[in-house]
């Protein structure tokens, strides 16, 4: 048991360095395959890191981002200097689990979802952590989305079964598996994750089925 968490550690910092190691290079240095590269020495913020995660929804009375603010100095006092938050982003609702659906059946990468709170709201919550000196990294999804995604415009941007239809990973038939062969989509999640570090000034990424 105690193996296995060690073993879920290395593999989360492991994802969190080379989700890091794309927006550290310049492009003169940005290869077209990283799958080939070796990946970059931990910053020490990672290496050492004490990492608390958040479920948004549960964490706090207010179940929103707000709630997790005023609960910053408790956090702080722990020892905490990682914050995880799981998915922030809207919930689809199309073959959903649940009444509420699952975090992970993401809608759109570039939204928030409004039961946690505005933009404003979540860029106070980061700039309260930093003034505190902890990091935060958000959830991100990249290996399926919802079937309601607004990225199913774009089917081509999916994995496909034997009879051409849009296929799931595993057993998990609220979710619709992404094909990164299409370089499209690769530019498209590129973007994505360079928008929620350029506008509201992450630290990094938790990347799930890394």
């Amino acid at each position: 048991m105690k193996g296995d968490r060690q073993m879920s550690k290395r593999c989360w910092l492991l994802a969190t360095i080379l989700a890091w190691s794309v927006f550290s290079a310049t492009p003169a240095q940005q290869p077209n395959d990283f799958s080939k590269q070796s990946a970059r020495p931990a910053r020490d913020w990672v290496r050492d890191g004490i990492i608390y995660e958040i479920y948004p929804r549960d964490f706090s009375q207010d179940g929103n981002f707000k709630g997790i603010t005023r609960q910053l100095d408790r956090l702080k006092e722990l020892g905490i200097t990682i914050l995880w938050l799981m998915p922030i982003h809207p919930i689809g609702q199309e073959k959903k689990k649940g009444t509420i659906g699952s975090p992970y059946a993401v809608r759109d990468f570039y939204a928030i979802n409004p039961d946690y709170g505005t933009k404003a709201d979540l860029k106070q919550l980061i700039s309260e952590a930093h003034q505190r000196g902890m990091k935060l990294i958000i959830d991100i999804v990249a290996n399926h989305t919802s079937w309601d995604s607004v990225m199913m415009k774009h089917p081509d941007w999916y994995q496909h079964d034997a009879s051409g239809r849009i296929s799931y990973p595993h057993d998990w038939y609220d979710v619709a598996k992404l094909n990164y062969d299409n370089p499209r989509l690769r530019e498209y999640m590129t973007d994505m994750l360079k928008y929620w570090i350029r506008e509201f000034d992450l630290d990094g990424f938790r990347c799930d089925v890394a």
